[in-house]
Formats: structure tokens, sequence, C-alpha cells
């Protein structure tokens, strides 16, 4: 499978690159990701090597993503100089490889914060927090029409974000759910009758931006922001809300970085907006809803043998029941 995936890599990039002397080796694949099968190898042209990621859609896929969007959004961020890898090539047929896919470059000698570890980022969480969350405030910043992603999905209307993502998440909880789930039916009631205020403006929303979906390197600089792949327009909250949901808190540090109230405090100065705490409290909940959305699917995947990662078992015991914790008591706070 190795030998004939690297062959078709091989034909498919003399091609896209114009380098017909191209060869590809040490084609391996890398454990994890539910949307996307992913892949590194070295490509030898032009007298040089280079790593490389391939991305490709799977069988079946826990969340339905397109992958052009996830494309996209890296080439913007890429050209504004965030730290996310190049794109090289997007390819939508299934010609090539069996399954559309796209090829960026490997981002080398880094490490990725697990959000299993008691400490993910040592003696650089200070400075890896700070960073973390100066680029949340950059993307929020961006303005979607200027960097060509004004016409991805999502809402453009301001008062309507809430709305078209509440509706996503139901409507994944609706066809995934194989039992009751009363705290999160209960959840998405509250939020239906709570609405927050209007989105300050409409945003790229990165859609999973939290640690382990980050490289840093040994001095502690964030070197790629990854994972864009459920990437959407709306409210720039909805990030914020997400990167700051208790199941990646560590020792009270945001994400596992720095404390709640400086993470905050970084977001609003670089992206020049505020975290009203009336719509924030409400993007809160919605983020632990999402997650117990992601994990009710996942516990689906695995149960029908779709995808036997047993990431995708842990996703629907653990996971699912964390969450579940943290909205009853969120809810619970808010009832009179």
């Amino acid at each position: 499978m190795s030998e004939d995936l690297s062959r078709k890599l091989e034909g498919y990039l003399r091609g896209v690159l114009e380098a017909p002397e191209l060869t590809v080796s040490a084609l391996t694949r890398i454990p994890g990701g539910a949307s996307r099968e992913t892949y590194r190898f070295r490509a030898t042209y032009g007298g040089n090597e280079r790593g490389l990621i391939l991305r490709r859609d799977p069988p079946a896929s826990l969340i339905n993503t397109e992958r052009s969007i996830e494309y996209r959004a890296y080439k913007a961020f890429h050209a504004l100089g965030l730290p996310v890898p190049e794109p090289i090539a997007l390819e939508l047929s299934h010609d090539a490889l069996e399954r559309p896919f796209f090829i960026m470059e490997e981002i080398e000698n880094c490490a990725v914060g697990s959000i299993m570890a008691v400490d993910p980022y040592g003696a650089h969480t200070q400075k890896i927090g700070e960073q973390f969350f100066t680029i949340l405030g950059r993307i929020a910043q961006a303005d979607p029409q200027r960097i060509g992603l004004g016409d991805i999905d999502g809402s453009t209307i301001k008062s309507n974000c809430w709305k078209h993502e509440l509706a996503r998440w139901e409507a994944e909880i609706d066809e995934d759910e194989r039992e009751p789930q009363p705290i999160v039916r209960a959840a998405i009631r509250w939020l239906k009758k709570h609405p927050p205020p209007p989105a300050q403006k409409i945003s790229v929303v990165h859609g999973d931006y939290r640690t382990g979906n980050f490289l840093f390197d040994g001095n502690g600089d964030i070197r790629a922001i990854l994972d864009w792949e459920m990437t959407h327009l709306g409210d720039p909250l909805e990030d914020l809300g997400w990167a700051l949901d208790p199941l990646w808190t560590r020792n009270e540090g945001a994400s596992g970085t720095i404390p709640r109230a400086e993470a905050i405090a970084i977001w609003e100065n670089v992206s020049g907006l505020k975290c009203d705490p009336e719509a924030f409290r409400w993007w809160e909940i919605f983020a632990s809803l999402k997650g117990a959305a992601i994990w009710i699917s996942a516990a689906r995947e695995y149960s029908e043998a779709r995808n036997p990662d047993p990431i995708n078992a842990f996703s629907g015991w653990y996971c699912l029941a964390f969450h579940n914790n943290v909205l009853a008591n969120r809810i619970a706070e808010l009832l009179p």
C-alpha cells in the first residue's frame, strides 16, 4: 500500500512541480486525525530534498469538512505572515490518489503539546501562551474579504453567527446520536432561548484553535498553526471560547499556557475587539456543546467500525463525559 501510494504521489508531483526527476521516499502515516489521513514524506528534486505533508480524504470522515477551504486558509494566512505551513498543491479529483488531497510543507524539528500532558510546554509555557493568543488575535483581526476568504461557509450577518453554528452542530448531533443525550439537549435549549449579542465583526474562525493543533520548536517559538479543516466565517468569540474550554485547561492555564485573564487581554489588544462577558458566556457554553457533538460523532464512528482509531473510543467515552459535566454545571449556575 505504501509503495503504491508513493509511486502515485511521485507521478503526480512530477507533473505539478514540473520536475520529471522528482522522487518520493520515506512515506509514513502520521497517527491521529479523524477528518484527514496525514502522511509525511521526502521529495527530492532540483538537487534538493524537502519534507512534505500529504493530507488525503479518508474513506469515512468524523466531521464533514471541505478540503479546498482548509487549503485556502493555509494559503491566505501563510501569505499574511502567520506561522502556517506553505501550501504546495490541491487536488480535488479522485484520479491521482483515489481520493481528494492536498500537499503542504513539513515543519521539521518541532513538537506538539499533548492535551493529556500535565505540563505540555515546560519552561516555554509563558512564551508559547503569549504567542498563541497573539496569533489568535491576528486571525480575528484579519479582513476575510481582503485575504480571499470572504466566500467561505458561515454567516456574514453579525446577528446570525450564533444561529448558523448552533444549527450546524445540532444537525451533527441529530445525525450521530445513538443514545439519549439529555444534558446536550438541555444545553441546546438554553442556547436557543438566550442568544448572544451580535458579533462585533465577521471574522475567519479557525474552528479548532487549541493546544494540540500547533507546532513549536526547542526555543519555544510557535512554528505552525495546524488543522484548519473547520474554518468558516463567524463571530471571533467562537475561537476564543474553544481555546479557553476547560478540556484544554491545565494548571489553570488557558490551552495549557497562560492564565485566562492574560490570554483574553492579549487577544483583545491584538484583535482590537472586546470580550464582552454576556456574549462570551454564550460562546463558552457553545464551545462545550460543539465538543460534545464531536465526541458523539467519534463514538458512532468507532462503534460502527467506520473508523477504528482508538482515539475515537476515548473521545466518545472520556471527552463526552467531561463536556457533559461542564455543560451541566454551567447551565445549573445560570438557572434561577
